[in-house]
This record gives C-alpha cells, structure tokens and sequence, in this order.
C-alpha cells in the first residue's frame, strides 16, 4: 500500500509540480481529518436514547400533522424502505406516509398542514419533525429547512456536513443551498403548486424557488435532521452535469416571475449560477477615495479602472490627508484638472469615517463607491456588477471579492461575532478550499468591507453616514448594520474581482495608543450591537467556531 502512494505521489509530481502535489497532499490531509471530526462531533450532538423518549412524550400547544409524500419514482440506488423506516421512527407521531403514487395523486389524498416530499437518497433524523414542530410554536413559518450531512458509502460513518446559514436569497440564488429536508404549508403549495417536471432534475429547485417567493417566514434550523445516503460518484456528476442548463431555466424563471431583468450563467464551479443584473439608467457613481501619500497605489487604483472598467460614468472624489511627499502634491497637480476628478483636503486628524462622510457630502453621483487607495480592479465588469445588484431596491450596499497580491482572499464578507467583534471569513485562503466553495457565490452577509463597497447615496444619507466615534475599526461592519436595521440587504459580489493590497497607507495597530483606540472601538460596537451578538448572525451558523474564519467545526 505504501508503495502504492509513493508511486502516486511520484506520478502527480511529475504530471503537476512539487508544489501542487504538496498542496493536494494537504488538502488530503485536512479532508480525512475533518471527516473524523464531524463523525465525532455528530455523535455527540445527536440526542441520544433517553432524549428521543423525552421527546416522545412531549405536548405541543400547537400540533400540525405532517405529510410524507414519497412518490412512484423515488428509484436508484436505494429502494424507498429507509426511507419510511426513518419516518416511521420520528419522535413526534402525527403525521402520515403516502407512497407509491403520482406526486399530484398523493398531495390530493394528504391532510396534513404541512408537506415533505421525500428524496429517494435522503433520510430523516428521529427528532426531525419534533426540532419541526418545536419551531412552529416557537415562530410562523411556511417553509422549514434544516442543516444536512452524508452517510458514507460503508453506511458506518457521517461526511459532508452542510451547516446552512439562516433564509440567504441572494445565496440560493447562486445555487440550491436548501436542498435537504424541505417542510411547507399546504397552503402554500396550493399557491404556488408542487414539482413541474419541465425543469427535469432541477424540480427541487424550481419548486423552493418558487415556495421562498410567497411564503410568510422562512425558518432554518440549525440541527442536522437530514441525511442523504452516498451515490455513486458518476450519478451524482451525471445528475450535477443533467442540472446545469434545468437549473438556469428554474433560476430564470424565477426572476422573471419578480420581474428582475437579468443574464443567468454557469460559474466555474459545477451547479453554481452567476447572475448580472441589468443596469437601468447611466447613473454617475462617485468613487471615494481617501489618501495619504502612497501616490504609485493611488495611481495603480485610478488607472485600474480607467483603463479595464467596462462601465464608464464615474467621478472620483479624491480626500487628501495630511500627506508629507512631495510626489503626492505633484500628482494631485497632474490630475485635478479631469472634469470627473474632485481633490478635498481634510486637514484634521485621521478618522477614517469622517473623512469618507466629508467625501459622500461632496459627492454627485447617485451611487457611492467607497474604496481604499490600495485597491485595483482585476474584472472589466467590477464597477458594472456592483452597480446592478446596488440598484435592487431590497439592497443597501454591496461589497466585492478582494485578493491579496499572492491571490489568496483578503475578503469575501464579514461574519459579525467572528474571531472577536467582527471578521473577514476565508482570509488567506484559496478560495478553491472554501467550505462548499462560498467564496465564489454571491450571497448576503451581515456586513461587507468598505475597502470596497457600493451603497445608494441616499441609503447612506438615511442612515447618517459612517459613525465618526468609530475611527478606524468596526466603522464599516457598524454602517452595514445599520443598513440592515432599515431592512435592506448587504451583498457580498463574488463575481466584481480586486486586489487589496491592504492598510499600506495606516500601518499596523503596533502602539499603545493605537491598541486603546482599537478596545474603545470595539467596546463601542460590542455595546450598541450586544443583542445582535448574543443571538448569533444569521448568515452564518450556531455550528460553526467563532474562533477561525474558515468555517470549521464549533467544538
């Protein structure tokens, strides 16, 4: 066996490089060692013996009754038997079995208050309906999904869990990340209807497509209380590759029934979407930009977009200051006479919040892009697709996809409550090793970084700016908090692309007085959002550790 792996690694060497074939032996490595984490840790979380006679005998105020449709084509691999073993053994008992039937057949006989239609693959935890049924008397919800995993194909160990954050449009946008065990209201599918076997494989997607658009509340419990059984490698790329062009129709229709003008394409990852949104107008956007000397990053920013943009109706309002180099004001003289360039002084100590509110106040475009001087735009359509989700009227502000120079990711949105008061997930990493690849779907965050971020000027009006007590830390994640209390959305864009040569022009919170700033600051942002910190942010999930950034096991 040894000889065997020796042999591999020598040929991949060969075939790919020594550094490739080192880091695929860590990306091994890691995999193997994540599994047997979560075959531990799910056994540990699981109710045991004791707990699911517990819950048998509990009483509900309220008490819907389930139906469980299996229909006639629920075939493959594995027959339907497991599956009705695994309702049958619910903790929770009202509820009934239809089977072997058309799916519109068995919805017709069933007169439950809530419908499942059952997967072939998939299995239901004991305590699936229970963990149900204790959040309906909890909240009102038309729909209820839950986290998954995969039993393995020697049936003895859990792989692949998918801890899913709570109700993510733009996220199920980028692909069916719901999936798993769906529970809804039958008075919701007798608005919107049951699977429509146009859109083929994609029917699942399809119909939650169709049940998020209508449905009054959209609850996520974050419990695994579904799992699927292994299939083969081949069916699951055949059924992944079948999808594609299905799962763009479904992803389009369902615009389309919104009325959202837009382009759905495949990513480059298999079973993912890309949408661009059309742009309405040529509304002006005003790119702020404060500064500090560092002119060759200043310049490498302006020339980025002047140069790669494909979008072209923009103003840059440039906020100088205190610079010291005289190449800086040299610069400032070459530039200020463009008619889509403003140069603002500010003169008064650094904040960075109040040096951005000072060029927004100055601003004449519609739309502010906040942007940090070491940035450089690496897609055409940056600006294009900021601007077309911006332009949603459920979205406040959007943020983009930042590269270190090395290409591993700087940012791709902000989880609050993570590794401290707020962080950047994924930092450092590939984004090719990201948990369930996220870092390339666009989704909802609670707060994306102003290093880059697009918002209407007249949302960042109505919210009040930045908070100038926020000097430096905290005061973007605080303003997307902000936005979210008025109930608009914060996007994170995976598909508008730029480096970030990050905090070139501050330095590093390496002074005693620069580290009592930073615990000012954040105190002030723990204290105004402790509430929100307490409960857990919503985009991401109570499973998870809050002390790395690259959604790892919660231990």
């Amino acid at each position: 066996m040894a000889e065997n792996i020796i042999k591999k690694v020598i040929e991949n060497t060969k075939d790919n490089g020594v550094k490739n074939t080192i880091s695929k032996i860590f990306k091994r490595t890691r995999t193997l060692a994540a599994t047997s984490d979560y075959d531990r840790w799910i056994r540990i979380h699981s109710p045991n013996d004791d707990e699911l006679e517990h819950q048998k005998k509990a009483v509900f105020e309220y008490s819907p009754k389930f139906s469980i449709l299996i229909p006639e084509y629920v075939t493959g691999e594995h027959s339907a038997d497991a599956v009705i073993k695994s309702v049958e053994e619910q903790t929770y008992d009202n509820l009934e079995i239809l089977k072997d039937g058309d799916l519109k057949k068995l919805y017709d006989e069933a007169d439950g208050e809530y419908i499942i239609i059952a997967d072939g693959t998939g299995l239901l935890a004991p305590d699936a309906l229970y963990e149900c049924v204790k959040r309906l008397n909890e909240e009102k919800a038309d729909v209820i999904y839950t986290d998954e995993d995969t039993i393995d194909e020697t049936g003895k160990r859990y792989i692949e869990p998918k801890f899913k954050p709570d109700f993510n449009i733009d996220l199920l946008r980028s692909y069916n990340y719901i999936g798993g065990m769906i529970a809804v209201s039958v008075k919701l599918v007798d608005k919107v209807g049951l699977y429509n076997s146009e859109y083929g494989a994609a029917k699942e997607y399809d119909y939650i497509l169709r049940c998020v658009e209508q449905a009054d509340g959209i609850s996520h419990i974050p419990k695994v209380l579904y799992r699927k059984r292994f299939s083969s490698k081949t069916m699951q790329e055949d059924k992944e590759i079948f999808c594609l062009d299905s799962g763009k129709r479904a992803l389009k229709a369902h615009y389309d029934r919104l009325g959202l003008e837009v382009k759905v394409e495949d990513e480059e990852c298999l079973g993912r979407y890309k949408t661009t949104y059309k742009i309405y107008g040529n509304p002006l956007i005003s790119i702020v930009i404060p500064n500090k000397d560092h002119i060759e990053d200043l310049k490498k920013c302006m020339d980025s977009i002047d140069e790669r943009s494909d979008y072209k109706n923009y103003e840059f309002i440039i906020v100088e200051n205190n610079s010291e180099d005289q190449a800086t004001f040299d610069f400032y003289r070459e530039i200020e006479h463009r008619d889509n360039v403003t140069l603002l002084h500010w003169d008064k100590e650094f904040n960075y919040s109040a040096i951005n509110n000072f060029g927004v106040k100055n601003a004449k475009g519609e739309y502010i892009l906040l942007l940090n001087n070491d940035t450089e735009i690496i897609s055409s359509d940056c600006l294009s697709q900021l601007l077309g989700y911006c332009q949603r009227e459920d979205v406040g502000a959007v943020g983009a996809k930042l590269y270190y120079e090395d290409g591993t990711l700087q940012h791709a949105g902000v989880v609050v409550g993570i590794v401290g008061a707020a962080g950047h997930i994924f930092g450092s990493m590939d984004e090719n090793d990201t948990y369930q690849l996220r870092a390339m779907a666009s989704c909802d965050y609670s707060a994306v970084t102003a290093a880059c971020m697009m918002v209407k000027k007249d949302i960042y009006e109505d919210v009040g700016g930045f908070d100038e007590q926020l000097k430096v830390a905290y005061n973007d994640v605080d303003f997307c908090m902000r936005i979210r209390s008025i109930g608009k959305l914060v996007v994170y864009n995976a598909n508008a692309k730029l480096h970030h040569y990050e905090s070139k022009s501050r330095g590093a919170e390496d002074t005693e007085e620069k580290k009592e700033r930073f615990n000012n600051e954040k105190g002030l942002f723990e204290n105004r959002w402790h509430n929100f910190l307490k409960q857990g942010d919503p985009y991401y999930n109570a499973n998870l550790t809050l002390d790395r950034t690259d959604f790892s096991l919660r231990v």
